[in-house]
């Protein structure tokens, strides 16, 4: 069992990373960070916090485990999809949350970059030269969140063309 304020801590102090976690509970790292989110929770990237930012009370004394799926042993093909779904709708509203499934398929994770940027870790820098149209829109991003832009938008092509799972 581990409460939501021990894991944040955990977090917190780096005695556990998100990794960990999804590794503790056989998900994906976007399953984590959405159900943090879902929670109330929004990452201080400045401060290395996470703040609570919901209306209710803060759920501290919850178990994180309770709000992981039972049936998280499930094929790969279908766990990537799922993670796909929670980070392509992670940021859409409650009020359109029971829409989610045919959002899913207009408002993708490149959509909502543009619209609010997340973080990423693990990176391995490489330069390479852009058209002006590309790099016009790279750049209505803010800079921290370009690679995460640009990450995600080959990462949909990749697939699509069936070179990523």
């Amino acid at each position: 069992m581990m409460l939501v304020k021990k894991m944040l801590n955990g977090i917190m102090m780096k005695e556990i990373t998100i990794k960990e976690l999804a590794d503790r509970y056989d998900v994906s790292t976007r399953t984590i960070q959405s159900k943090i989110k879902k929670l109330g929770y929004e990452w201080d990237s400045k401060e290395s916090i996470y703040r609570y930012v919901g209306e209710e009370s803060e759920p501290l004394d919850v178990d994180f485990s309770t709000l992981i799926s039972k049936n998280s042993k499930m094929p790969a093909e279908q766990k990537l999809a799922t993670s796909e779904v929670a980070a392509s709708t992670s940021y859409v509203d409650e009020s359109e949350s029971s829409t989610s499934s045919s959002k899913a398929s207009t408002v993708d994770a490149i959509d909502l970059l543009l619209q609010n940027p997340k973080d990423r870790s693990k990176r391995v820098y490489r330069g390479f030269y852009f058209d002006d149209d590309v790099l016009s829109i790279i750049d209505r991003v803010p800079k921290s969140y370009k690679s995460e832009l640009v990450n995600e938008a080959l990462r949909k092509v990749f697939k699509e063309k069936g070179l990523l799972d």
